[in-house]
Formats: C-alpha cells, structure tokens, sequence
C-alpha cells in the first residue's frame, strides 16, 4: 500500500525522493516522511496528511542530501500522525528505515525487544526493523540487514540508511514490490516505476527474500542467506509522460479519455486486419495443455474481479471451459480443490495484489497451470506465472481503475479467441468475425467520450448528484457491468451503490425503490434487451428514478426513463468494454461535482499490497 522511493548520488535527493513520492501518492496519503543522510547524522522531516503539508513543511526546513530515503503512508498499525510515519529510526537515532508490508510477528518481536531494554516511539510494526538491524549492526549495514529479515515473518518492502555508512542504501523486499533504478554514479529504490522513470529507465526488479546493497558505482544482491543473486537489467519502454496529468484535472479523467488507445495497445501485435487468429507471445502453455485444459478458475480482487466475471462469459460461451471465479482473499484460504488440467488466470493492474499472488502459489503448489492477466511488466505475478498476456495499459495513476478493467475485458477477450481455436470450438471465420468485432472497440468508445457531456449533464442534477443510495441493474454480460458501476461510484463519490442481475430485482432490492433512489439501468440491444425494459417498468411503476444506458437509436427506452445515456451499437459479447465508459465517466462527475478528491479517494490505496 505505502510508497517509498530512495536516492543515491550526486544530486539533492530530497527533491528526487519528493517527486517519486508524488508519483507513488496513490499508494497511500496518510502522512509521508523524508530522512537524509548528511555531516554523521540522520536529519528527518515528516508530515500527516497528503505531500503538500510535506512539500510546505520541507520549504521551510531546507532539508538536503545525497542519500535518502522517504515514505508516503497508507496506515496499518497506528493511527495518521508523525510519530507513526515512516521514517523509523533505532533508539540512537542512527539507523533509518521506511517500510511497505506488514510485520506480522511485530507484536512477539516487541516484547522481545523491549525485554532486551528497546525503548518504542510509534504504534507501527516497521519500527521493530529499526531495532532489529540495530541489535545486529557491527559497523556493515548489509550485513545487519540481512541479520535482521532472519527474525521477520510477513512482507515487506524496506530501504535502510545509516549516518555511519554515507555511501550505502539498502533494500530487501518480500511479499511487496520493489525496484531498484540504475543511473550514472547514482541509484534509486521505488515501489513502483513512475517514481523514477523521470530520471532513469534501467530498472532490476528486485524478488522476494533478496536484500540488495547500493552504491553510486554499483551494486550486489544476494539472499538474505548470503548467496549471491544475479538479476537481470530490463529497460522500461513507459513515457514520462504518461504519469503526469497532460492538462486534464485529474488522472482518473485521463485515464478514461485515454482509453481508446489503450485498448490499441492491448490489441497491438496480437491482431491484425482481415486475420483469423490471435497471436500470444508470451502465453508459454503448449497447445496440447490449453486442448487438455478441463476448468478454468479466475482469482482477482475488486475492479479485477469485475473483469473476471465477463471473462467467464466469454470464455464458457466460445471456448466451451467451465469457469469459476473467485475472489482472490477466499480462495486462499478455503483450501480449494485443484482438478488436473486446471488453468488458474489471476487479474492484477499492478502485479503485485497480495491476496491474488498468495492464491496463484496455492494453486501452483496443487499443479495448477497459470496464465496471468497484468499489466506491470516484471510484477511478482507475471514473473510466477507460466504464461502471461500482458495488457500494455501503461501506468495507472488514479487509485479507481478505469482503463486497467477495460484492457483486462480486452484481454480476456483475446484470450478466447485463441483458447477457442485452439480447442475446436470456434471456426476461423467466426474468429476472423470476433476480431474484427474487437479492433472496432476503440472507435466505438470514442464515440461515447464525444458525446460526455451527456453524462456531465446527469451529474449535475440534484437527483443523481445528492442521492444517499442508488441501485444498478445488468443482465448476461452486463451483469458485471452493473457491479462495476456500483463500484465505481461508491469509490470515488461515498455514495452508496450496490449492483444487481436484474433479474435479482424482484428478490429483494425492489424493496428499496422509492421517488428518492436513482436505478442505473444497463440496457443496450442484447438478447436480454426485452427482459431488462420489463425490469425497468416495474421500477418505474414504483416511482423508481430511472438512468438508462441505451444503444442509439433506442428512442422507445425515453418513455421508461428519467435521462437516457446513449452508447454505440456493439457486438454483444464486448459491450462491457464500452458500457464501461459512460459508467466511469457518470462516478467522475458525480464525484468533482460533490468536491471528492476522485484521483485519492478516502481509505483506498491503488495497490493493495497487504492482506
């Protein structure tokens, strides 16, 4: 969930630590801290709340260095304020350390430092490695780092300096993503690439249970057991800009507009006009293992699950595999049964979700092929998984997904095709129809982005913008639809929001339809369409304020409905891609118009990198 970024150099850190952390906000804004290394000692600044109470805390301090660590929060362990942020520091004020995980032996770790006479400041589980490297620090920082992962249960990613070592950063990770950035006669740690990728694009992904000492003119890695580790250096093909705002207000206002190209990006490579295939080239199965493939199961969290969900309509309707679809944090823990020839597919933005990373290993350890579905090159799921589609998103910087759940459903969607030819289930004129169904996506979605203002529209009317409550209805492959349009809004705006089946209507939420809640009704032409127009007078019979999201053309849904969205004809099977636009764009601006902070909401962190 936090973010860190390191520095080591020739340059101020402060400041190139400050603009990683600005990048890496989504992780966390409870409060954030800096320390450098500077004249044999450590000097801190830290702040609760968002990085501008830290950027107008730092203008007054003038704090400078070239080596340095800093840290935004999402808080686990104690309550937002700053002696609870990162940094943390040994009784001696000597040793520093920021933190991304969860310590969850901290508690025994605790009373077995405090025995030994460890005076604690914070009500964090971070500080206890602080005083883990000092209890085994004799003059080499690597060394005591190293000594101390020894006694730690749970995941982390950490960078540690030290005011008697000015030329070293250490960095160990486990359960929680790390990278380490390579420059000339410098060095950076991050959580996350957009932190650095303004000053470097040679990057090592740093594994699990590897601590990494860095030096301006290099480097080693070795495993917390002292065996050296050689890893790979990978250029990070990402722009710059695509991590800052281009002029939009908010990154989530970006990220939907950016979306018709990003689905061109995921299709980039693996289709092509008039063809009747889909290429994968780092799918890695063999094609005897995705014939033999007897069940598919889908692990993910929140938007990811939504993208799940429509994956398992593709995937039974066209590739004849039955699917299930789990939530990732369940799945782990209910000891699932794993059947031979089981393809298990995790859904991950970042690559890093924990609950859907300890699920794939569970479901390798029972013999499970996995076939991930990320977009972050390098992640801790794409390196574990056997195969990988890739949805070459680029980076998301607002923490409610919007172009990440439309690449996923693209994805999902290539994956079909191909699972479907091969098996025998799908004709290669029907393929050759499908893609081109799908290379018309871009232009389809573009479509509904010209015509926002309709949405901005409904925003503002009172009825949509101040609801307490409001309902969303879906059927067949916009069921899920309805589950992420619901979601979406509660993120971003605290608006209550549940979505159904529509068919669920009359067995219970029918209930809740007054002259005050507002039905968000998902009804392009499908083979559902007539069943979805009788759910929708029947909530209009209840006096039911009724928001339609129709195909143009559908002038006869106007007298069922309060406002009508329109959105273009589409090929049934990828209406979700489309549909999900007009649902993001409707929680933006209901969301700017209520004055939430769309690109931060409350609680929410865009990683979820602990349990």
């Amino acid at each position: 969930m936090c973010g860190i970024v390191g520095y080591i150099g020739n340059k101020n850190a402060v400041e190139i630590i400050m603009s990683g952390l600005h990048r890496l906000e989504y992780r966390g804004y409870d409060s954030a801290g800096v320390v450098v290394v500077k004249d044999g000692k450590l000097d801190c600044v830290k702040s609760v709340g968002k990085l501008v109470a830290m950027d107008k805390k730092l203008e007054q301090v003038g704090l400078s260095g070239v080596l340095g660590i800093g840290h935004t929060r999402w808080a686990t362990h104690g309550v937002p304020s700053e002696v609870n942020s990162h940094p943390h520091f040994d009784m001696q004020q000597e040793i520093a350390v920021v933190h991304n995980g969860i310590i969850e032996n901290y508690q025994e770790l605790r009373a077995q430092l405090t025995s030994e006479g460890v005076t604690f400041r914070s009500q964090t589980d971070t500080e206890t490695i602080a005083h883990l490297v000092r209890k085994y620090y004799k003059g080499n920082l690597f060394e005591a780092v190293k000594r101390a992962l020894h006694d730690v249960e749970g995941a982390y990613a950490i960078g540690v300096v030290c005011k008697d070592n000015p030329d070293v950063l250490v960095a160990a990770r486990h359960g929680s993503p790390l990278i380490v950035g390579l420059g000339d006669n410098e060095a950076y740690i991050a959580s996350d690439v957009p932190a650095i990728m303004k000053y470097t694009r040679k990057v090592l992904y740093i594994d699990n249970g590897q601590v990494c000492e860095i030096r301006r003119d290099g480097y080693k890695i070795e495993d917390i057991h002292g065996a050296p580790v050689n890893l790979e250096v990978k250029t990070v093909d990402w722009d710059d800009a695509a991590a800052e705002k281009e002029g939009y207000p908010h990154f989530m206002l970006k990220e939907i507009f950016q979306q018709p190209d990003v689905i061109r990006n995921t299709l980039r490579g693996r289709v092509h006009e008039g063809s009747d295939e889909v290429q994968l080239a780092d799918m890695k199965l063999d094609l005897q293992e995705l014939k033999d493939c007897k069940k598919i199961v889908i692990v993910s969290c929140g938007t990811a699950w939504h993208a799940g969900l429509v994956g398992k309509y593709l995937i039974e309707k066209f590739a004849q595999v039955p699917v299930e679809v789990d939530i990732a944090s369940e799945y782990r823990y209910r000891d699932p049964i794993v059947y031979p020839n089981t393809i298990v597919i995790p859904v991950t933005q970042s690559g890093e979700t924990a609950d859907t990373l300890e699920a794939i290993r569970i479901a390798k350890r029972k013999g499970a092929k996995v076939v991930s579905i990320v977009n972050v090159v390098g992640s801790s799921i794409a390196r574990e998984s056997h195969g990988v589609i890739y949805t070459q998103a680029g980076p998301e910087i607002g923490v409610a997904s919007t172009k990440a759940y439309t690449s996923q459903i693209t994805a999902f969607s290539l994956f079909t095709i191909y699972l479907a030819e091969i098996r025998g289930t799908l004709s290669k004129a029907e393929a050759r129809e499908m893609i081109a169904h799908l290379r018309a996506i871009p232009d389809k979605i573009q479509w509904v982005l010209d015509n926002h203002e309709t949405v901005k529209k409904c925003s503002q009317d009172p009825k949509y913008r101040d609801a307490q409550s409001a309902l969303f209805l879906g059927r067949n492959y916009n069921f899920p639809s309805a589950l992420e349009g619901a979601l979406k809004l509660k993120e971003i705006s605290y608006i209550h929001a549940e979505g159904y089946g529509a068919g669920e209507m009359k067995h219970g939420p029918i209930a809740l339809v007054t002259d005050q809640l507002p039905v968000v009704c998902i009804a392009p032409q499908s083979a559902t369409y007539d069943k979805m127009v009788s759910n929708i007078q029947e909530i209009r019979a209840r006096s039911g304020i009724v928001l339609s999201v129709a195909t143009v053309g559908d002038e006869g849904i106007k007298k069922h409905s309060a406002d009508v969205i329109y959105v273009p004809d589409c090929y049934e099977p990828f209406s979700p891609i489309v549909v999900a636009v007009p649902l993001q764009l409707l929680a933006y601006y209901i969301a700017t118009n209520r004055g939430c902070d769309v690109d931060q909401p409350r609680n929410l962190a865009k990683s979820v990198t602990v349990e």
